[in-house]
C-alpha cells in the first residue's frame, strides 16, 4: 500500500465546473500526500464558465495556488488538455503555475513525457464544432441526471469504448515516446486508467476524477504506480452546494488581476 509519499504525483481530468467532478476527493488526495512534483495532466477545467464552479472546485484551485508557492518546495506544472484550450494564460495567473503542451523530465536515469492525449484523438482534432456541441449536450444531461449522476457517468464510459479512445491514445503516445526517445509516457483524456509496455516503452493513463473509483499515478524510486483513491470526504452534496464564496473568489481573482468570474461567458471546448 502506498505510504502517501512520492517524487511525482500525476492527476488529470478533474473537470472543474462539471456536475460529475470529484474535486473534493482530488483535494483530499493532495492534502494527505507528500510529493516533490505535481503534474496536472489536462482537463482540470470543464470550460470557462466560473458560475458552474462549486465550493469544492474553488477549494481545489486555492490549494493548487498554495502548493505553487516557492516556499513549499513543490514543482507544480499544468499540461493543457482539450477542455483547457484557451485557458492557458488564465490558469497561469489564477493559480500561479506554468502551462505546457507537453512536459518532459528525467528521474532515476529515465526520460519521462506527459501529454494530455487529445492530440491522438482524431474525433476531437477533426470535429471541433461537433465536439463542442457534444460537450454542451453532455453538460445538460449532467444537470438533468439524478444526484449520483449514474447515467452521465455511463455515457462517459460508453463514449470512450465507442470511439476506442484508450487504444488510439496509447498508440499515439507510444509513437511520441519513440520519437522523443522517452522511456515512460503519461496521458489522460480517456478517463480510463491503463498501463502497458511495448518495445521497451512504458505507457500509463491516469484515468479521471469524474467517476468512481478516481485514479492517479505516483512515481518514486521503485517505479510507477497506478492507484485508486479511497475517499475520506462526504461529497453527497458536491453537485448542489452553493455557499457564499465571495471571499474565496475575491482572493483568487484579485491576486490574478482578473475581472470577476461572472464577467466570463461559457466557452465549450
Amino acid at each position: 500500500m502506498w505510504n502517501g509519499a512520492c517524487d511525482t504525483l500525476i492527476i488529470s481530468d478533474v473537470h472543474l465546473g462539471s456536475e460529475v467532478s470529484r474535486a473534493g476527493d482530488a483535494l483530499d488526495l493532495l492534502k494527505h500526500s507528500s510529493f516533490r512534483r505535481l503534474i496536472l495532466l489536462g482537463d482540470i477545467f470543464c470550460d470557462l464558465n466560473f458560475r458552474r464552479l462549486k465550493k469544492q472546485h474553488w477549494q481545489f484551485l486555492s490549494y493548487i495556488r498554495k502548493l505553487s508557492n516557492p516556499k513549499r518546495g513543490v514543482e507544480v506544472v499544468w499540461v493543457e488538455g482539450n477542455h483547457d484550450q484557451g485557458l492557458s494564460t488564465l490558469m497561469s495567473h489564477l493559480v500561479g503555475v506554468p502551462v505546457y503542451q507537453r512536459y518532459a523530465w528525467s528521474y532515476e536515469g529515465l526520460r519521462h513525457v506527459a501529454v494530455h492525449g487529445h492530440q491522438f484523438d482524431s474525433f476531437v482534432v477533426n470535429n471541433i464544432l461537433l465536439n463542442q456541441f457534444g460537450t454542451f449536450f453532455y453538460l445538460q444531461i449532467q444537470k438533468l441526471d439524478h444526484k449520483s449522476k449514474t447515467f452521465a457517468r455511463y455515457l462517459d464510459r460508453l463514449n470512450t469504448r465507442w470511439l476506442r479512445l484508450s487504444d488510439k491514445v496509447a498508440r499515439g503516445a507510444l509513437g511520441l515516446a519513440r520519437q522523443l526517445k522517452a522511456d515512460r509516457v503519461f496521458c489522460g483524456h480517456t478517463h480510463t486508467a491503463q498501463q502497458l509496455q511495448k518495445d521497451g516503452i512504458s505507457y500509463y493513463n491516469t484515468g479521471s476524477w469524474t467517476a468512481s473509483p478516481c485514479t492517479y499515478i505516483t512515481i518514486d524510486e521503485e517505479g510507477v504506480h497506478l492507484h485508486e483513491h479511497q475517499s475520506r470526504t462526504d461529497d453527497r452534496h458536491s453537485g448542489e452546494e452553493r455557499e457564499d464564496l465571495s471571499s474565496t473568489l475575491a482572493g483568487v481573482v484579485d491576486a490574478a488581476g482578473l475581472p470577476a468570474p461572472a464577467d466570463y461567458a461559457s466557452v465549450y471546448c
